[in-house]
Formats: C-alpha cells, structure tokens, sequence
C-alpha cells in the first residue's frame, strides 16, 4: 500500500519549518546567522535587510503553497532556489575560514555541514515536485539520495572532530555523558548516510534519521529556543529542524512510493 497521508504528512512538516524559518526572519528583521550566514560576504551589505524580508516572505508563500496541491510545483520550486541561495551564503567561508583556521579536517568539515544542511532541504524540494510526476528521470532522484546520504556522513564526521563542542549541546541530566551521545549520534549519522548511499535498509535509514532529529530537537533545541526566546539563532535553528525532520521523513516515504509504483509497473507488464 503506497503510504500517501504520510507522504503529505512529511510536507507538511517541511513546509510547515519552511513557513517558521521565514516568520523568525521578519520577526528579527534578518537571515538567521547559524543557517544563512549572508554575513559570510561582509559586514555592511546594501540593502541586506530589504532582502531578506523579500526572502522571508518567499519561505512564507512557498511553504504555504506546499499544502495546496494547485501550488506545490511552484512552491517546491521557490523552496528550491531560496535554500539553494543559502548554500551559496556559506561558500566564502571556505576561503576565509581557512584563511584565519588553516587548511584542516575539522574546519572543512563543519564548513560541508552548513554546505549539506542547505542541500538535503533542496533535496526535499526536489522530492516534493518529483512527487507530481510519473515520470522522475534518473538525475534528480540521485541527486536527492546522494545529498541526504553524503550530508548524514558529514555530519556524523562533523560529531567526531567537534566532540566537544557537540556534547555541550547534550542537556546535563542525560546518563553516560555529553561525549558518549556526541559520538553514538555521530556512528547513528555515518549509518544512516552510507545506508541512503547504497540503497541498503535505506528506508529504515531516513526514517530512523527523522526520529534522531526530532529527539535532537526535544532535548535540545527546543529547550535552548525556550529559554533564549530574545536569541535569533535558538529560535530560527527550531525552525530549521522542523524542515529537516520532513525533509528525512520525505525522503523515506518517496522510496517506499517510487518502488510501489515500480512493483505495480511491473506487475502490469508482467500480466
């Protein structure tokens, strides 16, 4: 049975942290500096704040758009291009930050993980308008599975060269220790990523990460956002969860539906 509620389910979400990403915008008057570090091309950019409410206000309706079938092509499109325009943001960086930190592993490697944050949201643009087609090509459906899968590696390398800095996000009360989870979460993302890669459990994989992120988002970013509501980067990082765990969920259920669609396409011819 081909899961469509929870397909639409997993939209929703994505679209639903998509519409929050671009409240907290207008609300701060700015890009959230964590996820869309347009700063990255220097302190004084002309009409910096102009843009980005145009840019908010681009998450707004497209996010919208996504929960009307009429729009969701347009929607999944804007989402697109404006998460794309925020992996751009993070390009600089890989001059500058190597400039003043030197060429080295952990410094890259962060780098890629706000590069990969940006990507799999794009993914999941490209997901939702292959979702309207019966025929989704070859190209767009790799370029999804590999930028969730390359991204998940990535973030898990990003645990193991930052142990420290990870497992300070890990609340106090939490038994083993901060540095226990940072690498168990960082093994969990490897896993997950290698898994989407190769096809293998794939399914399972993009499920499991989408539950990963939401307890990341319970215990850690929702709490850090209640207690720091005046603080840009808590609020607009709970917004960015909350589209990252769509996009995962997405992710799972677009396999289950495309191999259904396969399993009755062969079904048909074979008969």
């Amino acid at each position: 049975m081909i899961p469509i509620l929870s397909v639409k389910a997993a939209i929703s979400l994505y679209a639903l942290g998509s519409i929050a990403s671009g409240v907290v915008n207008i609300v701060w008057g700015n890009f959230e500096p964590a996820h869309q570090p347009i700063q990255a091309f220097g302190d004084h950019i002309p009409g910096q704040r102009v843009f980005a409410f145009f840019v908010a206000v681009c998450l707004i309706a497209a996010g919208a758009a996504l929960l009307w079938r009429r729009t969701i092509r347009a929607g999944a499109v804007i989402l697109g291009v404006v998460y794309s325009l925020f992996a751009v943001f993070w390009l600089p960086r890989f001059y500058t930050a190597v400039h003043a930190l030197g060429f080295r592993v952990p410094v890259i490697v962060g780098l890629l993980v706000g590069v990969g944050q940006e990507l799999i949201l794009v993914a999941a643009a490209v997901l939702v308008y292959l979702a309207l087609n019966k025929r989704d090509g070859v190209i767009a459906p790799l370029f999804a599975r590999w930028t969730f899968g390359l991204s998940s590696i990535d973030f898990g390398l990003a645990h193991f060269t930052a142990v420290q800095f990870v497992s300070a996000m890990v609340p106090k009360w939490i038994p083993f220790g901060g540095e226990f989870w940072a690498t168990l979460t960082g093994v969990a993302f490897v896993l997950a990523g290698v898994a989407i890669v190769s096809g293998v459990l794939d399914v399972l994989a993009a499920r499991l990460l989408a539950v990963m992120l939401t307890v990341f988002s319970i215990f850690t970013s929702a709490p850090r956002a209640i207690t720091s509501l005046h603080d840009h980067v808590a609020v607009g990082s709970n917004a960015y969860n909350l589209a990252a765990i769509g996009a995962a969920w997405m992710l799972a259920e677009w396999i289950v539906v495309r191999r259904a669609c396969r399993h009755h396409e062969l079904k048909a011819n074979a008969s």
